[in-house]
């Protein structure tokens, strides 16, 4: 009778990992694939190429810091042109009650026309104390959704309203909002702002940079581009 309770030390070890394998292969089905686009807005349109300098932005848009940041950057923007392109990402930090909601907001305008989402942003930066924590605290989450959806008809005209409070019931307006703010964390980023300049992070993350700033990092690099361009030889 003994005999018939012994197991082989293969089989013992095929009852103990046989669960943790099954698990780990419904752990990797479960996961979803990359994103079908690059996360991130950009700005104006202006997506430039290998021979422009591209500027990343991780942004809050109830966040502080991230509105202060945003005038002297898209003044530089301004000053450089085509010479500078930039995307804007999301993150909505945990702290701030309302954030995650505004991103979801943006990427509701983005879906509906893309010339909506930066003038959005922007009216979020302007008014974005009547998303504070205390501001909020005793609404709902229905409730500020609701806010939030007459707000942002303000910027993309009344006749999206039903269109825009239609996006807090998509899916796949979630699915982005959850995707800008994996996409952030995967680059390093646990604040805002937070600044990439061809690839690179700047320093004093999560504090803003002002218009002498911005043409102190991309001046340097504007004049090593040109003098690259004169100093390779062309051959036909």
């Amino acid at each position: 009778m003994q005999g018939q309770h012994r197991f082989t030390l293969t089989q013992l070890l095929s009852f103990i990992l046989l669960p943790v394998v099954n698990l780990s292969i419904l752990t990797v089905q479960s996961q979803n694939l990359p994103p079908a686009r690059y996360d991130g807005f950009v700005y104006e349109n202006r997506q430039g190429d290998l021979n422009s300098i591209l500027v990343e932005a991780f942004f809050d848009p109830v966040c502080p810091d991230s509105r202060d940041s945003w005038p002297p950057l898209k003044e530089a923007l301004k000053h450089y042109g085509s010479r500078v392109w930039l995307v804007v990402h999301l993150l909505p930090l945990p702290y701030h009650d309302n954030a995650y909601v505004s991103c979801r907001a943006l990427h509701i305008a983005n879906t509906l026309n893309s010339s909506f989402t930066f003038p959005l942003l922007e009216e979020f930066f302007k008014h974005q104390e009547k998303f504070y924590n205390a501001k909020t605290s005793n609404l709902s989450k229905t409730s500020v959704v609701e806010e939030i959806v007459k707000f942002a008809t303000v910027v993309v005209g009344n006749s999206y309203s039903s269109a825009f409070e239609s996006g807090f019931n998509d899916r796949q307006t979630d699915l982005k909002t959850r995707v800008s703010f994996k996409y952030s964390t995967s680059r390093g980023v646990f604040g805002t702002p937070f600044f990439f300049v061809n690839g690179f992070v700047l320093p004093d993350a999560g504090s803003p940079l002002d218009y002498n700033g911005w043409r102190s990092i991309i001046d340097p690099l504007i004049g090593a581009k040109s003098s690259q361009s004169i100093n390779v030889p062309h051959f036909i």
